[in-house]
């Protein structure tokens, strides 16, 4: 039972038509796995964005008790505290997320899930804005610091050296890092 050549022609045709097929399937297959990941790709990031937001707001629910106890420790007699202090002008704006105040001191508290340089730096930036953008608090002496729960200690040095006070997890309690040589910077 020999092949004919025409037979060999029709088994080729058949094979490429085949192949053509398959490739067609394979490129479908292929997008749409790319659009599938494409839509996990944001469903994460959503997820973390929501995660990030929630595990921002517990922080801060943290921070609240302990910044009023840890600054009374340190002299201020914390009379006030005030969450997400914000201030939008139409030019410039700042938020705040924690405000504690006396009656001649304020401290203006970052709070973060693990403390950066750069949100060191914002919110120097932000304490330079503070009492042109919030007029009320001119005659009390500005101070600030930052709260994480993760705090590397050369961001913390760091912070440190800027004339902020740091607080931070140590064990089960949140502790301000500041020695008692520290001298903190007024706005």
């Amino acid at each position: 039972m020999a092949t004919t050549a025409d037979e060999v022609w029709q088994l080729l045709g058949e094979l490429i038509a085949s192949q053509k097929e398959t490739d067609r399937r394979f490129q479908q297959t292929e997008r749409l796995l790319k659009e599938q990941s494409q839509k996990m790709d944001e469903q994460i990031r959503a997820v973390n964005k929501e995660l990030g937001n929630r595990l921002g707001e517990f922080v801060e629910w943290q921070v609240r008790p302990a910044a009023v106890k840890l600054f009374r420790e340190r002299g201020i007699a914390v009379r006030e505290l005030s969450r997400d202090v914000s201030v939008d002008n139409g030019e410039e704006e700042i938020e705040v997320d924690l405000l504690v105040v006396d009656t001649t001191q304020a401290v203006a508290i970052e709070v973060k899930s693990k403390l950066t340089q750069r949100d060191v730096d914002e919110h120097l930036e932000r304490l330079g804005k503070f009492k042109r953008l919030l007029p009320r608090y001119q005659n009390i002496q500005l101070l600030g610091a930052v709260a994480a729960m993760v705090a590397p200690p050369e961001v913390a040095r760091y912070a440190y050296r800027q004339g902020l006070f740091v607080i931070t997890q140590s064990g089960e309690d949140l502790v301000i890092l500041n020695d008692a040589k520290f001298q903190p910077k007024a706005w």
